[in-house]
């Protein structure tokens, strides 16, 4: 009998193994059926994954922050190749993370293991100089966004454009605001805004505390405004709950915080105040207007600010080549600007044309994620 092939998966980070584990699962449903393993979360690992290593070990943002890291995270990545190379896989697919996968790859390459990489870095928005870094360590792209496949290919990567996982996945009409609000116990007729100031420990450090004054200087002007707080993980919940103090207590409090429930909190909301990454691009495709901002370390802001390429930072304004929402960034970012920038999002004018523009986007990107880079990922195995 003819040995099962065999890939070896490389997710940075909670993004990466929800992105993923659709496609793990379209490949172990498939006639190829392949040995599927390496470093994911639980998203992974459900859908089929043989967790080598768990994805908290890569998750490190910011310049100054992957310092501190750099030597036990350079050691991860020679043992993942040596280990890869003697399983051995014949196929390596590192999601998203590319200063981690892309050595990985190149590292795999070398030995004779093809490899894959989904998720392009945003060479379109800054580092473009990765592109010849990406073409000496990756056999194929796969891209989730439109305009991407192009520069890939003018570079000598070859690329296919498989639409984007969230897409398919967050149809708001399965988010109905009523509905939503009823589940999360929210006030049926009250103006919510939710709350995102990030998934990672490093970003609520930076921008915990702006999110929680800026709920303050809108209840100042709102006393009955709510909001709901939706925290990635049990401790983070714990940290912000420190934060918010008297903000939270239980049902009566002006903020409700939530373990989890992001896409159902972003539904009860009539607007949302995120932090720039991946959460924009669910805020967007579930059709609410939205204030986009980031905080981090002033090092690394003064380094990506140097080398941005275009004027925007958060994905729907990215995508749609507008500034279709505001963007408040470092220290443009104050609770004052960013409420009126609340303010601003919930008046129904503003509203109805974001969100005219947010479903135009979404109908670019729901095309089938998983299954298109399952089939991908399927005839590079053959």
């Amino acid at each position: 009998m003819e040995q099962r092939r065999r890939i070896v998966w490389s997710a940075g980070e909670a993004s990466g193994d929800l992105i993923a584990a659709p496609v793990i699962a379209h490949l172990a449903a498939s006639q190829v059926a392949p040995e599927q393993a390496g470093v994911g979360g639980p998203a992974m690992k459900a859908a089929g994954l043989s967790t080598w290593v768990g994805i908290e070990q890569l998750s490190v943002r910011g310049y100054v922050e992957v310092l501190r890291e750099l030597p036990r995270l350079l050691r991860l990545r020679r043992d993942l190749a040596r280990r890869a190379a003697a399983w051995p896989a014949d196929l390596f697919v590192g999601v998203d993370a590319p200063d981690f996968n892309l050595g990985l790859a190149r590292r795999l390459r070398r030995s004779g293991v093809r490899t894959m990489h989904f998720v392009g870095p945003s060479v379109w928005a800054w580092r473009a100089e990765r592109l010849k870094k990406i073409r000496g360590a990756v056999d194929h792209m796969l891209l989730i966004f439109p305009f991407e496949a192009p520069l890939y290919e003018a570079a000598g990567v070859p690329a296919t454009y498989v639409g984007h996982p969230l897409a398919d996945v967050l149809d708001p009409a399965h988010f109905p605001k009523a509905e939503m609000r009823a589940r999360l116990d929210l006030p049926a007729d009250a103006r919510i805004v939710c709350l995102m100031p990030g998934s990672r420990p490093s970003e609520v450090g930076y921008m915990g505390e702006l999110f929680v004054r800026t709920a303050r200087w809108l209840l100042a002007r709102d006393p009955g405004m709510r909001f709901v707080l939706p925290a990635a993980t049990p401790a983070l919940a714990e940290r912000l709950r420190a934060l918010l103090g008297p903000l939270e207590s239980g049902r009566g409090g002006a903020v409700r915080l939530l373990d989890g429930d992001a896409h159902r909190a972003i539904g009860a909301s009539d607007a949302v105040l995120v932090a720039s990454g991946t959460a924009t691009l669910e805020v967007a495709l579930l059709r609410r207007p939205m204030v986009i901002t980031y905080r981090m370390s002033p090092i690394s802001y003064r380094i990506m600010k140097r080398m941005a390429l275009q004027p925007w930072v958060g994905l729907p304004n990215i995508l749609c080549r507008d500034s279709v929402v505001p963007e408040l960034l470092q220290d443009e970012a104050t609770p004052e600007r960013l409420g009126a920038g609340v303010v601003e999002m919930l008046d129904p004018r503003a509203a109805a044309r974001v969100e005219a523009r947010l479903s135009a986007l979404r109908e670019t990107m729901a095309i089938g994620c998983a299954a298109r880079a399952a089939g991908v990922i399927e005839a590079h195995l053959r």
